[in-house]
């Protein structure tokens, strides 16, 4: 027997029967042969840690532009996190963790350089509309490998686009990183808050740490502990209200005194006025494209093609891509 079939079997025994088993999967869009190895969940994962979105998440913003320090969240670190916290939710209520973690690890190889401002920037100016969960869908399925796609499963796929957005994910799996995802920025982003001193922690509603906690630790845990006790044996992941509500509040609170208007998102003008001004000199300039984009716009799109390349973008390379265009090189007689 091969080690995959051991592990599907595995599976079969000892996870919930409300997990995803892998041999159970609605399978690829182009039907590949199994893996003598790696259950196709366990393919996927690694097919996404190898992508060059994946790698290019480091260089990409989570919430603060260009920040002087090396321990603020970047994409990259706030995907670990997520990852991190959905295994573990998945680990203990015996659903599918390697279809979680392929999920959690590729939820965000869509998103635009400089966080949500360039996201907001694309979604107001690209006809098409632009959302990053959608994008990163479009990553794995058509951009990833000469744009030939990672071809992943199906329950990747359906996880990776409702992570967010109004659409419940098909598998708890999914399910599982949509919260994950939530407990990872609320509390992350609280911390490099924190740590850039445009809140203490005494602004904090103190409503919310009664039933939170603390600590960014305590909240991550008692948050985690608390989906656990309320999705045990059940076919649905759920917080219960009182988490919910507190959360939501927590959230809600990071808006208004971190997200919009305070002082380390200044930056995000400049940045919105980056991404703006690459957006609209690229759709007259296609010529100025990479040959791997400017070689599918008849197929595709002018618009396509340019939300493609600049979502792909990390912040360094936008900021070089712009200067290139606009800013006037030194030169000497």
């Amino acid at each position: 027997m091969l080690i995959r079939e051991i592990t599907e079997k595995r599976e079969e025994q000892f996870l919930s029967p409300f997990a995803k088993l892998s041999s159970k999967t609605r399978g690829r869009e182009h039907p590949e042969k199994k893996c003598d190895i790696r259950t196709d969940f366990q393919r996927d994962r690694d097919r996404i840690i190898y992508s060059k979105a994946f790698r290019r998440l480091k260089h990409k913003t989570q919430v603060f532009i260009s920040p002087e320090g090396d321990h603020y969240r970047t994409r990259l670190t706030h995907t670990l996190e997520v990852s991190q916290i959905a295994r573990t939710i998945a680990r203990s209520l015996k659903l599918n963790e390697d279809l979680t973690e392929a999920i959690a690890l590729a939820h965000d190889l869509g998103h635009t350089p400089f966080g949500h401002s360039g996201e907001r920037v694309l979604q107001e100016i690209c006809p098409l509309g632009f959302y990053h969960n959608e994008q990163s869908v479009r990553v794995v399925e058509k951009l990833e490998k000469n744009r030939q796609g990672l071809n992943l499963t199906y329950e990747v796929r359906d996880g990776i686009l409702c992570h967010t957005g109004s659409k419940q994910a098909e598998t708890l799996e999914g399910r599982i990183v949509r919260y994950a995802d939530r407990i990872a920025y609320i509390n992350h982003d609280i911390e490099d808050a924190i740590r850039a001193g445009l809140i203490s922690q005494e602004d904090l509603p103190l409503e919310c740490l009664k039933v939170l906690g603390n600590t960014s630790s305590e909240r991550i845990n008692n948050m985690i502990v608390n989906i656990i006790q309320n999705s045990m044996d059940r076919d649905d992941i759920r917080m219960s209200a009182e988490y919910a509500e507190a959360s939501d509040e927590l959230r809600q609170f990071m808006f208004r005194n971190v997200y919009i208007g305070s002082v380390a998102k200044a930056e995000e003008g400049k940045a919105e006025l980056m991404v703006r001004r690459l957006y609209f000199y690229l759709i007259d300039n296609a010529e100025i494209l990479p040959k791997e984009y400017s070689s599918v716009v008849e197929k595709e799109g002018i618009h396509h093609v340019v939300c493609d390349y600049i979502a792909g973008m990390t912040d360094r390379y936008a900021v070089n891509v712009f200067k290139k265009i606009y800013i006037p090189n030194s030169w000497r007689e």
